[in-house]
């Protein structure tokens, strides 16, 4: 407990963190109320600062994002501090008045007996799935799920997470370019492809998520499949005004949408190929029926164009 220069009287809580320095979090909107954490000393530096919600994007001041541990434990803190100083207080006011000797009197005293301390309620921080570095702001923080506001910035990590995957997609590339069994080097890199259209699909559906508000039809912007880029193309269009397909040159939108129909059919008809991939791509009719054949280097071109991709996307659509 500390007086200011008026003799006010002011108690100070230090909220404890984790072992790894991070404060738990809450949001405050009452449909949101999702936990996450951050680590005071990084990211953006001065006062007053306001605190984004990494799941809604909701804003306001730090000292609304108080979780219920945290306030618990404050105010029992407080308790604490409070009754120790009236027990001191009470403990002054202790007398013990004695007769004179030989005289008949009444002896008068008065004790006090302190009972048990108020217990402090302490707590843990949560454990949570992923932990990121903003690329913009440096603030570590963690959260439920992958992709997120930056409860500094405010910045989403969608072209983050994204480039993030696609460098784990090489990593698998380079993992089944070191294989001597053909069988499962093949195997991987046809997984390589499935996990590339798969990262920008998800990456597409955040994108659209989060700004599906703005969008002409907010529940079917919020279904928006990204692994037909002519399909998506279209539901851009048609939701935010966007001409997706003329964001990149036509022989980059070419070559990424028959990577993503060989995807399809790694995925939905153990790689034979099927009438539908050949209207789709022009490609020779004598191929029907025959499994499609992915190269390692067939991959390796198509995580530059799906990273790309991904940067147009965000140019064209408006801001969360």
């Amino acid at each position: 407990m500390s007086r200011d220069a008026h003799g006010s009287s002011s108690i100070t809580v230090r909220v404890p963190r984790d072992e790894n320095g991070f404060l738990g979090r809450e949001c405050p909107d009452p449909e949101c109320e999702r936990y996450f954490k951050i680590k005071p000393g990084t990211g953006l530096q001065g006062k007053d600062l306001p605190c984004h919600c990494p799941y809604c994007g909701l804003t306001g001041l730090h000292n609304r994002f108080w979780t219920p541990e945290q306030l618990q434990y404050a105010r029992s803190v407080v308790k604490r501090q409070l009754t120790d100083v009236l027990r001191k207080e009470l403990k002054k006011l202790e007398f013990d008045y004695k007769p004179p000797r030989g005289a008949f009197g009444i002896r008068l005293s008065s004790k006090y007996k302190p009972g048990s301390p108020v217990p402090i309620h302490y707590y843990e921080e949560r454990s949570l799935e992923t932990h990121i570095r903003c690329d913009i702001c440096t603030l570590e923080y963690a959260l439920y799920g992958v992709f997120a506001f930056c409860p500094d910035c405010g910045s989403h990590n969608s072209l983050q997470i994204l480039a993030k995957n696609l460098e784990l997609v090489g990593k698998q590339l380079n993992l089944a370019n070191a294989l001597d069994d053909p069988a499962l080097r093949q195997y991987l890199i046809e997984d390589a492809l499935e996990n590339c259209v798969s990262s920008f699909d998800g990456f597409g559906r955040e994108c659209c998520r989060i700004r599906a508000a703005q969008s002409s039809d907010a529940e079917r912007c919020r279904s928006v499949s990204f692994q037909n880029l002519y399909g998506a193309s279209k539901h851009l269009k048609s939701l935010f005004g966007v001409d997706f397909e003329r964001a990149v040159q036509r022989k980059e939108w070419r070559k990424a949408h028959v990577a993503f129909m060989r995807r399809h059919l790694i995925s939905h008809r153990s790689g034979v190929i099927d009438e539908k991939y050949l209207v789709e791509t022009g490609e020779d009719r004598e191929l029907l029926g025959r499994r499609i054949q992915i190269e390692s280097q067939n991959v390796t071109e198509l995580v530059g164009l799906v990273l790309s991709l991904g940067r147009q996307l965000l140019e064209l659509l408006p801001a969360p």
